[in-house]
């Protein structure tokens, strides 16, 4: 017997409610839910060198890097992802 594998798929509006009420970020894709895991050493050494680096490039300008934490969003419908490095241009992304 082969067991039947069933997959719950998630609005993105149903996914930005629910994942502000969790303690771990989560990326959206193509509503499915996938929990962020833990990085190493070495791949948090090399993101907050990159990081560093586009901080010094951009600034004076009106570019900010960010790092681990901040979710982007592809389009008000998804996906959504958490990269380990960005850079926006957008005022919208001040707060």
């Amino acid at each position: 017997m082969v067991a039947s594998y069933h997959r719950e798929y998630m609005t993105p509006e149903a996914y930005l409610d629910w994942e502000e009420k969790q303690e771990l970020n989560y990326e959206y894709i193509d509503g499915e839910v996938y929990a962020m895991t833990g990085g190493t050493i070495p791949h948090g050494t090399i993101a907050l060198n990159l990081a560093t680096a586009l901080k010094s490039h951009l600034r004076g300008g009106s570019c900010r890097p960010f790092i681990f934490s901040v979710k982007v969003g592809v389009s008000e419908k998804g996906p959504f992802h958490y990269p380990d490095v960005m850079v926006t241009c957008d005022q919208r992304d001040s707060n």
